[in-house]
C-alpha cells in the first residue's frame, strides 16, 4: 500500500471554491476529501498551507474556527503550515487614488520545501498536491529526482488548472463537485467537549 502525503495550497483551493460556489463549500473536511481521492493509499498526513487573515477580525475568527475543527477532528493526520500576508499600498496611475492590498507570502516556498524534504526522507511513496500553481513544478521535479519511485499527482481545485503540472504529472485531475459536497464537515463538530460551528457566513 502506498504511503500518501497530501499538500493543500489553501489560497489556491479557497479561491477556486469561492469562485465556483461562493462560500457554500468552504467548510471542507480536507482529510476526508484526501481519502476519497486516493482511497487505496495509506494516508500519512494532510498538510494545509495558508496564512492568517490580516486586518479582518471576523475573517480571522472564521479561519480559526475552521482550522481548529479540522485539527480536533483529525489530530494524528492534519497539520497547518503558516505563511503570512503582507500589506501593500496600491495607487491608481490614472486618478491617484490609493488603497491597501494584501499579498500572500511564503506559501509556495513552504509547500516546495515540505515536498522535497518528505521525498528525501522517504516519508511517502505517493504525493498528492491540491493546487494548480505551476510555480510548484520545480519542487515536484526535485522530489521525483530525489525519490525516483515517487508517484506524484495534482488535484486541481474548481476553476483551476495547470498545463505545466499536468504535463509533469499526467495522472492529474480536477476535483469534482461530488467529491467536494461529500466531504463537508458536519455543521457542528464536537470533539472531547469542544464545539466548532460552521460559520454563519459559510452557509
Amino acid at each position: 500500500m502506498s504511503q500518501l502525503i497530501v499538500y493543500v495550497d489553501g489560497f489556491n483551493l479557497y479561491h477556486g471554491l469561492h469562485e465556483k460556489w461562493g462560500r457554500r463549500y468552504l467548510w471542507l473536511d480536507l482529510v476526508e476529501l484526501a481519502r476519497s481521492l486516493r482511497p487505496d493509499d495509506d494516508l500519512v498526513a494532510v498538510k494545509y498551507f495558508t496564512a492568517s487573515v490580516l486586518d479582518d477580525p471576523d475573517g480571522q475568527a472564521r479561519q480559526d474556527t475552521y482550522i481548529n475543527a479540522l485539527t480536533a477532528r483529525h489530530p494524528q493526520v492534519f497539520s497547518v503550515i503558516y505563511g503570512r500576508y503582507q500589506r501593500k499600498q496600491m495607487t491608481c496611475r490614472t486618478c491617484g487614488i490609493t488603497w491597501r492590498s494584501y499579498e500572500e507570502k511564503e506559501t509556495d516556498v513552504n509547500i516546495s520545501v515540505s515536498i522535497v524534504a518528505d521525498a528525501a526522507s522517504e516519508a511517502m511513496t505517493s504525493a498528492l498536491l491540491v493546487s494548480a500553481d505551476s510555480d510548484l513544478a520545480p519542487a515536484i521535479r526535485t522530489a521525483k529526482s530525489t525519490a525516483p519511485g515517487l508517484f506524484a499527482v495534482a488535484a486541481f481545485p474548481p476553476r483551476r488548472s495547470s498545463t505545466t503540472l499536468r504535463t509533469l504529472m499526467p495522472s492529474s485531475f480536477t476535483i469534482g463537485a461530488g467529491r467536494i459536497r461529500a466531504a463537508q464537515l458536519p455543521d457542528i463538530v464536537t470533539v472531547e467537549g469542544a464545539t466548532y460551528k460552521r460559520p454563519a457566513k459559510w452557509t
